[in-house]
């Protein structure tokens, strides 16, 4: 007599379905949720996010000082007032955005601990389906939705960007990313190497200054950075006046917009006149030997991002002797340290490489359009927000001369358009597409280097879609004609294709 064996099939992995899914909880994620609700109440939506709760960068950075760098009266949310200092801790940013979530009731939308690994859109069914890994359960997870929405941010959460040196195996001492800084980390009493020039850097020397024994800031080329006090007087007085905080937020903004405009335009414009104006206010903290050896770039202003120094911190720390800086290359490490192409030897027991981050584009996450893998290098952007040959699809990239979430709330506002448009017509699908005038048109790279080139870009360009020559084919990063342009494009111009 032989027994029978009963073969249990596997388990179906459940699908859910939303009429729109949003990629990350963040800043842009979390205002995408919000103009949801307020613009498209009738949609129903999730937000996946691979982190254990909400704020991307603010979430995950934890190294000392982390703060912002613009002010949150831009890079706060439009509808949002904003009543603490311009510049904010990463906690004040966190518990803003909770304020968000909780004030319009987001969180019920919101999914932690899920780990996108693939998208893939079916013309057949008008569906994008999206699978997702649960980190608490490792169970495989399926979603269907009509439109995504990636607000998922611009760089890699899990790793920064360190160079790959000569000799950095020799190294006796620890050598820390701030990207990922561990909670273990001792720096009492130790002598501290910082690699770097940009926004992390200048914030982390003068938050660790203290404890150390001595903190060296080693940088390949200086940076512009903008000292001043950590307060907005105008703000002050209207709050002294007793005005609403809403109408302090709206007129503080556009102050602030207008002023930035202004600068922005005058780095192109009269570019020695603005360097010279960055300069002398580091000169109100350093003598002139000091800011002709470190502080002076080689490259005109707004060709890569410009930090705020609140109160001149960093360069107070070098003042009082706490911060020496030092601008050469990096020849190779050795046991003790850093050996410099000049031949002087820099030793440290710690350091720590604020040397940038890897782009992340769309969220290393595998995408496929009617069963062929998509590159997006082969695509061409519209207005830095959608993809030719990619339905249903928007991206939040934010920019580099104003505050991201200015960029995150106008995509808002056009999807939520987009969305209803789309629903006016009958239509399930939307793309755009070269239009018979742009048949000819040059394609470029993404950005144009010589208006900006930070490191993380010029690494991974080969990875971003092309630009044409033409506004509507282009990131223009230009907020004062986007914030008139976006609202009005015509959701029936020849670039839209409808099915």
């Amino acid at each position: 007599m032989t027994a029978t064996a009963t073969l249990e099939k596997p388990a179906q992995t459940k699908t859910e379905h939303f009429d729109v899914l949003i990629v990350g909880a963040g800043i842009s994620g979390i205002g995408g949720a919000y103009h949801l609700t307020k613009q498209c109440p009738g949609k129903s939506f999730v937000v996946l996010e691979t982190l254990e709760s909400f704020g991307g960068t603010w979430l995950t950075h934890k190294y000392p000082g982390i703060r912002s760098d613009s002010d949150l009266y831009t890079f706060g949310y439009r509808f949002k007032p904003w009543v603490g200092t311009p510049i904010a801790t990463a906690d004040e940013i966190l518990k803003y955005m909770g304020e968000v979530i909780e004030d319009n009731d987001l969180g019920r939308h919101i999914r932690y601990g899920h780990t996108i690994k693939a998208a893939t859109w079916s013309s057949k069914d008008g569906l994008w389906t999206i699978e997702a890994v649960r980190k608490d359960t490792g169970e495989t997870v399926r979603f269907t939705t009509n439109f995504l929405w990636m607000c998922q941010g611009y760089y890699r959460h899990s790793e920064g960007y360190t160079p790959d040196w000569d000799g950095m195996e020799t190294y006796k001492g620890r050598i820390v990313h701030p990207q990922t800084w561990p909670q273990d980390l001792d720096l009492k009493g130790k002598k501290v190497l910082v690699i770097g020039s940009g926004a992390t850097a200048a914030t982390l020397v003068p938050n660790i200054a203290d404890e150390c024994a001595h903190v060296t800031l080693l940088q390949r080329s200086p940076t512009y950075f903008i000292p001043g006090r950590n307060a907005n007087e105008l703000a002050d007085t209207l709050r002294e006046l007793e005005i609403d905080p809403d109408w302090i937020h709206e007129i503080v903004r556009r102050k602030i917009l207008h002023d930035q405009a202004a600068f922005t335009r005058r780095s192109f414009e009269e570019p020695e006149t603005v360097k010279n104006e960055l300069l002398a206010g580091v000169r109100a903290f350093l003598p002139e030997d000091l800011v002709e050896k470190h502080f002076t770039p080689r490259y005109r202003p707004w060709r890569q991002r410009i930090a705020f120094i609140p109160d001149g911190d960093l360069f107070q720390a070098a003042r009082k002797g706490k911060v020496s800086v030092v601008t050469d290359e990096i020849d190779r490490f050795t046991e003790k340290g850093i050996l410099l192409k000049s031949g002087e030897e820099l030793e440290a027991d710690v350091i720590v490489t604020a040397t940038g981050f890897n782009l992340n584009v769309l969220g290393d996450i595998d995408f496929t359009i009617d069963g062929k893998p998509l590159n997006f290098a082969d695509t061409v952007t519209y207005r830095g927000m959608m993809f030719t040959g990619v339905p249903n699809m928007i991206w939040v990239f934010g920019y580099f001369r104003a505050s991201w979430t200015l960029r995150a709330d106008l995509i808002g506002d056009f999807v939520c358009r987009l969305l209803k448009h789309m629903q006016d017509k009958g239509a399930k699908k939307v793309e755009v597409a070269l239009r018979p005038e742009d048949k000819d048109m040059p394609l470029l790279d993404w950005i144009d280097p010589e208006n900006f080139n930070p490191g993380y870009l010029m690494r991974a360009m080969h990875l971003l879609p092309k630009r044409g020559d033409k506004p509507e084919w282009q990131h223009t990063q230009d907020y004062w004609a986007e914030k008139d342009e976006l609202p009005a494009i015509d959701l029936d111009g020849a670039e839209f294709r409808y099915s």
